[in-house]
């Protein structure tokens, strides 16, 4: 059993017809869970119940289970994600990222053209836990496609869908370093430089792959317009345990390239 940080399920259906803004969904979709819980079997057991129960009730089944994994949820939530609601897809989204299942991934994968930003956005996020070649290739196409509300939570979950395999690493690696290097927003950017610094090592015995991302997080520490970017793709080099990264910062601070 395991329990999980919150996201808001009451979103005005009106603001979810409005096209989105990357400023207002950059926060983890989970990541505001209330103090005060009950116990957690019990919030199981009401939540399996409530995805029986009346909408309402299934609203509330699908924040339980956007907080909690178990496996008994699955075929109730399945459903969900063809619901005629985009608030009640989404959230059935997110409670298959917290609840992952193989018989989730071909619907998520469709709900990538979901008309609704929000849906979008909540796969994007879900992914991250279906690592595998179909969606490497659909992550790495909205990356380049889709709006930045979307694009910013395909590159975090590129590098947790390539973590494991590194032709998939060096794969998302060559993705993210052009992303870094063009997209127009930049939280964006730093997401793309956080996943590079996260495959770096695995992308196996590949000297020049990882060379070139300490490269395009070099790039960006010394010409990227925007502070935070740069100093994200500082922390990220810094992260590393790459003797020539912090060879490379060192050289840099010395020549009074960085402060």
């Amino acid at each position: 059993m395991d329990k999980a940080p919150d996201h808001t399920t009451d979103l005005d259906p009106d603001l979810l017809a409005e096209a989105l803004e990357p400023e207002d969904l950059l926060d983890d979709p989970l990541d505001s869970v209330a103090v005060d819980r009950p116990d957690p079997d019990a919030e199981i057991r009401a939540g399996l119940a409530y995805l029986s129960g009346s909408r309402d009730e299934v609203m509330q089944g699908l924040r339980i289970f956007c907080e909690y994994r178990d496996h008994r949820a699955i075929p109730l939530l399945l459903p969900q994600l063809h619901d005629l609601c985009p608030i009640t897809r989404m959230s059935a989204v997110y409670a298959l990222g917290r609840n992952p299942t193989p018989e989730a991934e071909s619907t998520l994968l469709q709900l990538l053209q979901d008309s609704n930003g929000f849906v979008r956005k909540a796969v994007a996020w879900s992914l991250g836990n279906y690592p595998g070649a179909a969606v490497l290739k659909a992550l790495i196409r909205v990356l380049a496609t889709d709006i930045a509300a979307v694009r910013l939570w395909a590159a975090s979950s590129l590098a947790d869908v390539a973590v494991g395999d590194p032709e998939d690493a060096v794969r998302a690696s060559q993705v993210l370093r052009e992303t870094l290097r063009i997209d127009n927003n930049a939280v964006v950017r730093s997401n793309c430089a956080w996943s590079l610094s996260r495959l770096h090592d695995a992308c196996g015995d590949n000297p020049a792959e990882q060379h070139n991302s300490v490269q395009a997080l070099v790039q960006a520490m010394l010409e990227e317009p925007d502070q935070g970017v740069a100093e994200d793709a500082r922390t990220a080099l810094e992260q590393l345990d790459d003797p020539a990264s912090m060879a490379r910062i060192r050289t840099l601070l010395d020549d009074g390239l960085l402060n």
